[in-house]
């Protein structure tokens, strides 16, 4: 297996996590928490996406699908187009809403993006330097496994919330 077909199975493998969480799912189901400061499914699948679609695009230098598809119209959340979630307060978390075929459309979209990104990745690719606002700077290795990491355990949590609240 070489770099790119392992970061491809990765993605993948968020992708599939994300699917499970949210498929069948009705609106209000993906915005309800399990208690008042907790994440839902709707907050997670949206920063998740948003993480790899700006992070991806960082170190590629694309632009954001989020903006560039017209994603943040179709969301229509009150925050700036910049916004990932990141930081975020309960009551901004609170105002994630959306159906089920929004937010796996702007995952598959990101998806498809990232898989088209990474397809052609060797392994010196990996050293490339992607951000050098860290010490040490960020490469392209580094940034696709925090991305990896990062969407997992998110991915991860919204299919934990989802069965803490089928279970109610």
């Amino acid at each position: 297996m070489n770099s790119a077909a392992l970061l491809t199975d990765s993605f993948g493998r968020i992708r599939e996590v994300v699917h499970e969480a949210v498929d069948g799912l009705t609106e209000d189901r993906l915005a309800e928490r399990v208690d008042p400061d907790a994440n839902s499914i709707a907050w997670l699948v949206w920063h998740l996406t948003r993480i790899q679609d700006d992070h991806l695009a960082g170190a590629y230098g694309t632009e954001q699908l989020w903006t560039s598809d017209g994603w943040h119209e179709r969301f229509g959340l009150p925050f700036p187009a910049t916004a990932t979630g990141y930081g975020q307060t309960r009551a901004q978390v609170g105002k994630v809403r959306a159906p089920a075929e929004l937010l796996l459309g702007y995952h598959d979209a990101v998806h498809a993006r990232t898989v088209e990104l990474i397809g052609p990745v060797t392994n010196g690719d990996l050293d490339r330097v992607v951000d050098t606002a860290w010490d040490p700077p960020v490469t392209l290795g580094v940034r696709l496994v925090s991305v990896i990491s990062d969407d997992l355990q998110h991915a991860g949590q919204a299919a934990y919330v989802r069965g803490v609240l089928e279970r109610r």
